[in-house]
Parts: C-alpha cells; sequence; structure tokens
C-alpha cells in the first residue's frame, strides 16, 4: 500500500481532472468572458490500452486544442479513478501552471482491476523476478508508454511519468523496468518496503488505523472508494474497545479484505515482504528521477530517501535528485503551501516554489530547454524558512554530535558524567489498557478529511506531563543548531516484561514569547476566531518506533528478557531543521502510540495477530543515563 492519498480521495476525479488541463499547455489567460470560459481548452479521448496479457487499462488523454508541433507526454497512473468529461473543469487552475505553460499531452490511467480497468487489482504489483510474466505495474507501465508513443498524434517521443503517494509508486517502479522513451520521472511520497517503514509497518511495529482503514477504502468495492464506517467519532476509543486485533477481521471484515488478510499472514520480515521490496531491484543506467519527500510526511516520509540513495549508487551520470520541503502528505501540490497547521513558512509560498522546480525538471528532459539542476539535493530548511541546496548527502560539512538524555530529566550536549544522581534512570509504567494517543483526542477518521494531514506537525503538550511519558528538555539555546542530514537514538532500556515498543520524539519548544498566528480570511470559515497561540509549542522533528522483538531479527523475532538493559536503536530519518537560538531542544520517550501503532501486548507471544486480551499486561519501562549507558540522539549538525 502506499501512503495513499491526502484528503481521502475526495472528489478524487475533479482533482486529478484539474492537474490534467492545468498540464496540457492551454496558455496561461484566463478567458475574458463567461461564453469564453464554456469552450474546452483541449480535446478528451477514453480509450483502453492493451497489456501483454491481454487486459486493457482504462486511459484518458487530453490533448490541447491549440496544440502547436509535437508535446511530450505526461503520464499519471492511479487506482484512484480517471475523469468523465463533465468532471473537468473548461479554466486552466492556476495551481499548475508551470508546467502547463511548457506544454504537455496529459495521460491519466486506472491501473487493472480498478474501475473500468480490466484484470485483478493487487496491491502495489511489483515484478516478480521468479514470475516475470506475472502482471505486475512496471511492466504494464511500460506496455502503456509503447502504445501511448505509437498511437498518440503529435506527441515528441518523449514521455514523463509523475505521481504523488500510491501514484507516486506507479511512477518510481518505472525505474525497475523503463521503457526507452520514458525520459524523466518524479515520484513523489513513493513507498518501497511496506514491512521497513511505509504506510503499513515501521520497523514491524503495525500501522493499525493506517493499515485498516485504507485497506477497506481500496478494496472493498473496486469501483469507488469506501471509508470505513466507524460508529464511535473518537477512533481512539473506537480501536481500544475493539480489542486484539484478531477481532477486526473476526467482527468487522469477515474475510473480505485481502490486502489485510495477506497483512495478518505475514507479521514478520518473511520471503513475501522482502520480494515486495522493489527498490532492491534498482541497477543500471537510471532514468532521470526528480524525487519529492516531505518532512511532516504522515505517511511516506522515508520511501523517496530510500530511492534516491539506492539510485545515487548506480547512477554515475547524477539523475538522480532530491527535494524536500517541511509538507505533510502531498501538500506541495496544493494550491498554497504557506504554513502547515500554525506553523508558517516565513512568507513562503513554497507550493508555488516547488512547482517551478518541477516544470524545470520537465523542461529539460521532456522538451530539451533550459539547464540540468546544478544541485543533487534541494530542501526547504524549516526553522530559517530558507531554500537550501547541497551536493552530497547528508553534506560533508555535518558533523555527528551526540545529544544526552539525563537521569534528572535535562538533555544536552554533554556526556553523563558519574557523579549522576543514585539511579541512573527514569521509569514509567506503559499501560496497554491506557495506551498514549498519536495525537490529541477526540481523534477523527484517517479519511475522509480530520486532522490526520498535519498531526506530525501538531503540538505535543498534550503527551508531555502524562505518567507514562518521559520528557527530557534542554536549556533555552545560546545559539542556533543546524540540523541536516539523518537523525538516529540510541537508547538504554529495559522493560519488566518480555516484549515491548519504544517511541522517541525530538521536539523543538518556542519559547513562551513566541508570536500568535495572524489570522486570514481564507484560513477558515470563521477568520475571527482565535488563533492558537505558538507560546511555548512543542514541534515534533523527528518520530519513530521500534518493536522490541524484532531488536535483533526482524525475520525470527524473540522475547526480551525482563528488566535486562538493551541498546534500542531507532532510526529517526532525514531532516533539515534550524532550532533557533531561544528555543529549547526536547525528547520524548514513551511505549504506546495509539491507534497509529497497534498495542504491544508486552507479554511475548509469537503472533501479535493472534494475542487474546488476557496477553496484554502493563510493564514497568526505564530508560537509562549513565556514562556506561548514555542514552542520545545522534544528530547531522552544520557548522
Amino acid at each position: 500500500m502506499s501512503g495513499m492519498c491526502r484528503q481521502g480521495i475526495t472528489a478524487a476525479a475533479v482533482l486529478i481532472a484539474c492537474i490534467l488541463v492545468a498540464a496540457c499547455g492551454g496558455g496561461g489567460k484566463h478567458p475574458a468572458d463567461k461564453e469564453a470560459a464554456k469552450k474546452p481548452i483541449f480535446n478528451y479521448q477514453q480509450v483502453m490500452i492493451p497489456m501483454r496479457d491481454g487486459s486493457r487499462l482504462q486511459t484518458v488523454i487530453l490533448t490541447p486544442i491549440e496544440q502547436h508541433g509535437p508535446l511530450p507526454i505526461l503520464l499519471r497512473r492511479s487506482p484512484y479513478g480517471v475523469p468523465e468529461p463533465a468532471e473537468v473543469p473548461k479554466q486552466v487552475p492556476p495551481s499548475l501552471k508551470e508546467l502547463m505553460a511548457d506544454g504537455y499531452i496529459f495521460v491519466t490511467q486506472n491501473v487493472r482491476g480498478r474501475f473500468k480497468s480490466e484484470g485483478t487489482f493487487a496491491m502495489l504489483a511489483i515484478p516478480d523476478l521468479d514470475k516475470p510474466e506475472t502482471p505486475n505495474e512496471a511492466a504494464d507501465a511500460y506496455d502503456s508508454i509503447d502504445w501511448l508513443v505509437r498511437n498518440v498524434p503529435h506527441n515528441n517521443g518523449n514521455v514523463g511519468i509523475l505521481g504523488t503517494s500510491y501514484d507516486g509508486f506507479l511512477a518510481a517502479i518505472c525505474l525497475v523496468q523503463p521503457h526507452p522513451a520514458l525520459k524523466a520521472i518524479s515520484e513523489q511520497a513513493s513507498p518501497v518496503d511496506q514491512w521497513m517503514n511505509d504506510d503499513i509497518h515501521h520497523f514491524g511495529a503495525l500501522r493499525e488505523s493506517y493499515a485498516i482503514e485504507y485497506s477497506v477504502m481500496e478494496q472493498a468495492d473496486k469501483n469507488k472508494n469506501t471509508h470505513f464506517d466507524f460508529k464511535t467519532y473518537d477512533t481512539y476509543q473506537w480501536y481500544l474497545d475493539l480489542g486484539p486485533l484478531a477481532n477486526v477481521d473476526r467482527e468487522y471484515l469477515h474475510g473480505s479484505i485481502p490486502y489485510w488478510n495477506y497483512v495478518v499472514a505475514h507479521p514478520d520480515y518473511d520471503a513475501s515482504w522482502k520480494r515486495q521490496a522493489w527498490v532492491n531491484q534498482l541497477h543500471g543506467a537510471m532514468v532521470p528521477n526528480l524525487n519529492v519527500a516531505g518532512f511532516w510526511d504522515q505517511e511516506d516520509p522515508w520511501g523517496p530517501w530510500q530511492i534516491f540513495e539506492h539510485a545515487g549508487a548506480v547512477d554515475p551520470s547524477g539523475t538522480s535528485f532530491m527535494l524536500a520541503g517541511p509538507w505533510h502528505h502531498g501538500q506541495w501540490s496544493d494550491d498554497k503551501a504557506e504554513s502547515i497547521g500554525v506553523i508558517p513558512f516565513g512568507g513562503h509560498d513554497t507550493a508555488v516554489e516547488f512547482r517551478e522546480i518541477r516544470a524545470a525538471f520537465f523542461r529539460y528532459y521532456l522538451h530539451g530547454r533550459g539547464t540540468k539542476p546544478a544541485w543533487r539535493v534541494t530542501t526547504f530548511q524549516s526553522g530559517s524558512n530558507s531554500w537550501r541546496t547541497y551536493q552530497t548527502w547528508p553534506p560533508r560539512e555535518a558533523s555527528i554530535t551526540k545529544l544526552f538524555l539525563h537521569a534528572d530529566g535535562t538533555l544536552s550536549f554533554a556526556a553523563p558524567e558519574a557523579r549522576a544522581p543514585a539511579k541512573p534512570y527514569r521509569e514509567y509504567v506503559s499501560d496497554p489498557s491506557n495506551p498514549v494517543p498519536y495525537r490529541q483526542r477526540p481523534i477523527s477518521p484517517t479519511y475522509p478529511g480530520g486532522d490526520w494531514p498535519t498531526w506530525e506537525a501538531a503540538d505535543q503538550r498534550f503527551a508531555d506531563h502524562r505518567t507514562d511519558v518521559l520528557s527530557y528538555v534542554s536549556a533555552p539555546l545560546e545559539k542556533d543548531i543546524r540540523v541536516t542530514g539523518p537523525i538516529a537514538a540510541r537508547l538504554f532500556a529495559s522493560t519488566s516484561g518480555t516484549d515491548s515498543d519504544f517511541i522517541v520524539k525530538l521536539i523543538d519548544v518556542f519559547p513562551e514569547a513566541a508570536q500568535k498566528k495572524k489570522w486570514k480570511d481564507e484560513d477558515g470559515p470563521n477568520p475571527g476566531q482565535y488563533a492558537q497561540s505558538l507560546n511555548g509549542y512543542e514541534l515534533p522533528i523527528a518520530m519513530e518506533v521500534r518493536r522490541g522483538r524484532y531488536l535483533h531479527s526482524y525475520e525470527a523475532p524473540h522475547a526480551l528478557t525482563a528488566n535486562k538493559p538493551l541498546e534500542w536503536d531507532i532510526p529517526l530519518r532525514d531532516h533539515d531543521h534550524v532550532f533557533l537560538k531561544g528555543h529549547r531542544m526536547m525528547v520524548q520517550v514513551q511505549s504506546t502510540w495509539f491507534p497509529l501503532i497497534d498495542r504491544n501486548p508486552q507479554k511475548f507471544v509469537p503472533n501479535i495477530y493472534q494475542a487474546t486480551a488476557t496477553d496484554f499486561v502493563p510493564a514497568t519501562q526505564r530508560v537509562y543515563s549513565s556514562p556506561a549507558m548514555p542514552s542520545h540522539l545522534a544528530l547531522s549538525v552544520m557548522p
């Protein structure tokens, strides 16, 4: 699955249609009068493109009516639907005017088994090296591109493919089996390994609410996107009342959702999950690829960095690029991106700035105009609110700096000393019957709407003073701390149970003098409402979970030894953020994150999907801070 959509796929066809029209190159000026606005600006054609196994895929082709000369094709493949003629607006929306100005023939296609496309829909179907004849998305994309360049009039023989989330995966998978006419890719928020660190699991810990709700949305009905029918608005309470994971299928799904059945049948990192880690198939010359990631992407922040890293190893010509910014999932494609939640971007409209970079990328590789990007990585750095470019990642100037957790609850760059407090640890009781919510309650359903898109940037004060959350806080910073590159935590921790989770959050604590956000009319239906203050705001920068049963082996889980301290290495992904002078740094540690992550019983069981209610037990967790066991975060700090 993939981190799959931004707003629950509401009005999916209309959204796609807007993108199609904007990308078609029909001219940048709005009609002068209402009559002109009614005139179509492109030709609409719906075809069924044959695949090598005989299945035909529903495809919409939009060509600009006033096309002058051959144009490249921009392809988007999707499981979410293609526009019908009546759904396509007659005016070009401004959100993609940069692509429109260059001119493209835009094509949208439903993947096999979705809507009117023939064949059987298989979630994230990748090439099977042992069964190359099996239908998969790389082969379907190849066959589609081959048909398009031979059958669409007045194309220039160059094809680009782009997409976000599941559509991003469908673009990225073309790297495995690229057609010769495919000259440029922009995968955006593509998943690459659904067990290791994408939508469904993080290092083997199940993302419970997302896995259930998305599987239902995609597979309950092939002809539409279906949202799970919650009877309780606060899904935290609904999932808690649900009890053990086995109750999902027993009481609600009844074997009807194939992907959920697959997840439950493969609890560990077995050969099946490893085959799906398609990024490991990258080899040979790369198609130029603009990878796009959001630092606060609540679904797929990890995959684009993995594609960039793997492609870089086999890409001596340097045509794999990385573009990252302070966005939630797909926010870079919004009409505007001037803030995430209440956190402003310093006057930048990062959506417009992103679109200019993307347009220049496709212009160079598909039109042959402009210049190749002079950078390998471009980020919009949060904190400083500025664009940065790098030739290597992490930058060579960055040095690994340790930020230590101390037993008195402080946080500093000084290591623990032998004369530390008598108890070289802090402890708390983790109770699965009262788990820490992953965001402030009530927690609305993931889709449609709700608070899901921005929760990764939400104020963490709701968890700060819970008795089952440890907070470590620094003194106010005396200078800016610029963290550019990967972040990782190394906890020395124990549990009184025989299995456990540890969640680590790195947080930027704003000073009490921080300004309030000024509301504009477009901020909401009631611009007179009180704006949320940034005074003392606890902005999460990096958050991640590790599951104890997989500390030593992802393939073969093992019980932990009760009360024995172990090293917990917890990668916290790549970031580019400045902790400003006067701010504080905070680290929070907890053992539940619900219902984002399923509850660990805290008693080892062979398979958590088969755990019973009596398997869930409280446990005492200890985090150590001593010269022998110095719990810390490793930060890539720029001079």
